[in-house]
């Protein structure tokens, strides 16, 4: 506590973490090529150097622009170049356009970060509001999520190109063991508090308020569905048998051609699978990956039971421990569940690996309210037509995950790092 008290050492605290969070961002692209990091390769992708550029933009714009005198902008023109979606601050650069842009170049964009760094880390030093150091954190944790989004968004990239390149060239240790054997962990019902506490650390305004939910006896599954299960509901026809799905993704299925998950492909030598290790033989034993809500939805009915709600899921994470297969682990894979000493009587591989679908829409909880002024288009703005994933994936940072995060996504993505896990009532 003493520690804490002392706006000194608070200051060094905040200081490191930002230096840390930033370097992690840029260690990431350390096997990138400057023509990786400007490709677009669908309106939901976004390249690279964008989001080295937005998250600085991020710290420009809502720290330094609000708490330092005359701070002069970086370039005048980047205020509009990476703003994402907040419309009170003016009119963002199209999404779907953010590839067409060959500058600011690569190089330009690795000098404005080191510009927003030093100033960020001078405002830190001289001292400030509590308020600003808040908004710094909210900072950090966004650009957290944009280097999930970086990994995400660079394997569509290099997926699309013929050669199969790898963002990574070491080889995954060989697992031992197998993932049969589907085991299922039983949750009391009753009414139960979820969301965030106050005062628990940072959170999202979309992690509260505390609340009370009432929930029936259930069951979850202890791991995830595996690439071999999936593999077996595709060859079964689950592609080909309307009444599995909703009605929006049967729409999809038909429309687009789908008849796996995103990165597979079938040919003579068997089913492959693009990886950030390039294109690998199909592992049976690893979590199936990059299925969409809808996808998932449609396995749990053909395997007779259903998808989670996020309060269920979040009622089992609280009484795990908060580790796994994340980011600081560099595996970027997801692993067996063969691979994972669990706790007893506790599902597997809540944490990390990959982010889970449930059944929940994104919607606010009751007393919900945003921030207020731009930064209130940071979540609440979304809540319509979302569907929320919990757990974290390979790529998501230790330190921004716990079991209040709600992530969301529309329930066509399927370029995420998402897979799914079982439940079923008891």
């Amino acid at each position: 506590m003493a520690e804490l008290a002392d706006p000194q050492r608070r200051r060094k605290r905040l200081t490191a973490r930002f230096l840390g969070v930033r370097r992690f961002t840029v260690g990431l692209c350390a096997p990138l090529e400057p023509e990786d990091q400007v490709v677009q390769s669908m309106p939901d992708v976004s390249p690279t150097r964008w989001h080295l550029a937005h998250t600085s933009w991020f710290f420009e714009s809502f720290v330094l622009g609000a708490a330092v005198d005359g701070y002069e902008p970086f370039h005048p023109a980047f205020h509009h170049l990476f703003n994402s979606y907040y419309n009170t601050l003016g009119d963002p650069f199209p999404r779907p356009r953010r590839g067409v842009l060959t500058r600011p170049t690569v190089a330009e964009v690795m000098e404005y970060r080191r510009h927003v760094d030093r100033a960020v880390v001078n405002l830190l030093e001289e001292g400030t509001s509590d308020r600003v150091r808040s908004v710094v954190e909210l900072g950090l944790n966004h650009e957290q999520q944009h280097q999930e989004l970086l990994l995400t968004d660079i394997k569509h990239v290099l997926a699309q190109n013929p050669l199969d390149p790898a963002y990574v060239d070491d080889a995954l240790t060989t697992e031992v063991g197998d993932s049969s054997g589907r085991g299922w962990v039983g949750f009391d019902g009753g009414v139960r508090e979820v969301g965030r506490h106050p005062g628990a650390g940072f959170s999202y305004d979309n992690e509260g308020p505390r609340h009370e939910v009432l929930l029936r006896p259930f069951e979850l599954a202890d791991r995830l569905v595996t690439n071999a299960e999936y593999l077996e509901f595709v060859e079964q026809g689950g592609y080909r048998r309307p009444e599995l799905w909703l009605s929006a993704g049967w729409d999809l299925v038909r429309g687009e051609g789908w008849s796996g998950p995103l990165y597979w492909r079938a040919d003579a030598d068997g089913t492959s699978e693009f990886t950030l290790r390039g294109r690998v033989s199909l592992d049976g034993r690893a979590p199936v990956a990059h299925v969409s809500y809808f996808e998932a939805e449609a396995f749990a009915r053909w395997a007779g039971v259903r998808l989670p709600t996020e309060h269920e899921w979040e009622i089992a994470g609280s009484d795990v421990h908060l580790d796994g297969n994340l980011a600081e682990s560099t595996r970027f894979a997801p692993a067996s569940a063969s691979s994972i000493e669990g706790q007893v009587n506790a599902p597997r591989q809540l944490y990390g690996d990959l982010w889970e679908w449930t059944a929940s829409p994104y919607v606010p909880y009751p007393g919900y309210r945003p921030d207020s002024g731009a930064l209130g288009e940071y979540n609440g703005k979304f809540m319509s037509g979302q569907y929320v994933l919990r757990g974290g994936s390979f790529a998501t940072p230790r330190d921004h995950i716990r079991p209040t995060y709600r992530n969301f996504f529309p329930p066509e993505a399927r370029w995420q790092f998402s897979g799914i896990r079982l439940a079923r009532d008891v």
